[in-house]
């Protein structure tokens, strides 16, 4: 598969890989953004595939592909300056969300050009007086009307509007620390959370929630993706927290049900962060740590080889056909 792979980091800017990783280049300050930015997040254009936007600490930035350039989109999110979640809608690509840190959402009719901030009424100052953030938006990619948000510490969001209006969905959850969210349409649609406290998933739209077993020494999970053939296969990232002294990288074959270890080669060395699956190839996965170990699964998540560069905090991978 001719793939390219972007890792979004903390501090050391956008690197991407054209060889499925072996070796990474940095996007450096004369591609159009400072090197040194912190990234929190990156989605494809569905309507261009060699777009992506990209959320930092310096505001939305749109990345071209084919040219290698960065250039910055205004918008009022730059007034709150760290973009932590993005995500298109697979119905509309002219509609886009993004979320920040303190925690607002805005939406984009129009791709991009003009933003507003959504009415919700979500926590700044979490009880442990952080900023909260949004951490991820997600479409159903089924349902035009379904989209749900996790909030970092301030519970799931749910929307039946295509993401116009949201309200809070936390019945059966014993957190409001949401790291990540997937949706599953395997048979019957499920909607799955990674959390501080482990791992939930829903089926009833994210109108409540259950809480699953999962066997590990700790309940900190990251993200949580299922395998982009929609085969019932999901993976869940797991660790001691962030940025924690080990990891784990779990595996469900039938939809979140059950749940074994797989298999990393080496010392994973901190929580296990972020996966990428494409359905262009959905044997091909790229899996981080939170301090910059990479894995490559060929197979679909059967064997990983480690890769041999390491980058310093890693917030979010994605590969794309290239």
């Amino acid at each position: 598969m001719n793939a390219q792979l972007f890792i979004a980091t903390n501090g050391l800017g956008v690197w991407y890989s054209d060889d499925l990783g072996e070796n990474l280049i940095r996007m450096n300050s004369r591609t159009g953004m400072y090197s040194g930015n912190h990234i929190w997040a990156l989605a494809s254009d569905p309507s261009d595939s060699n777009i992506l936007l990209v959320g930092t600490n310096g505001g939305l930035f749109r990345l071209d592909r084919a040219k290698k350039e960065l250039t910055h989109m205004p918008s009022p999110m730059d007034e709150r300056s760290k973009i932590t979640a993005i995500a298109f809608s697979p119905h509309n690509p002219d509609v886009i969300l993004a979320g920040t840190q303190f925690a607002a959402m805005y939406r984009s009719e129009d791709h991009g050009r003009s933003w507003r901030q959504l009415d919700l009424e979500i926590v700044e100052i979490c009880s442990n007086r952080n900023e909260s953030r949004f951490t991820q938006i997600i479409f159903d990619p089924v349902d035009p009307r379904l989209a749900w948000a996790g909030v970092e510490l301030d519970s799931a969001w749910r929307s039946t509007d295509g993401g116009i209006t949201w309200h809070k969905t936390k019945k059966g959850m014993d957190t409001e620390d949401i790291h990540g969210l997937a949706v599953s349409n395997n048979g019957s649609r499920r909607v799955f959370a990674a959390t501080d406290r482990g791992f939930y998933s829903s089926l009833d739209d994210g109108e409540s929630w259950e809480k699953g077993v999962v066997d590990s020494p700790s309940d900190y999970m990251r993200a949580v993706v299922p395998r982009a053939d929609q085969r019932g296969v999901v993976f869940l990232t797991n660790g001691d927290g962030p940025p924690g002294s080990w990891g784990r990288l779990m595996r469900s074959r039938d939809n979140g049900a059950h749940w074994e270890q797989t298999k990393l080669p080496g010392d994973i060395q901190s929580t296990m962060w972020s996966l990428a699956t494409h359905p262009a190839d959905a044997n091909l996965l790229f899996a981080s740590s939170c301090l910059g170990q990479i894995y490559r699964s060929t197979d679909g998540g059967d064997t990983w080889t480690s890769l041999k560069r390491r980058l310093g905090e890693i917030r979010h991978v994605i590969w794309l056909p290239n």
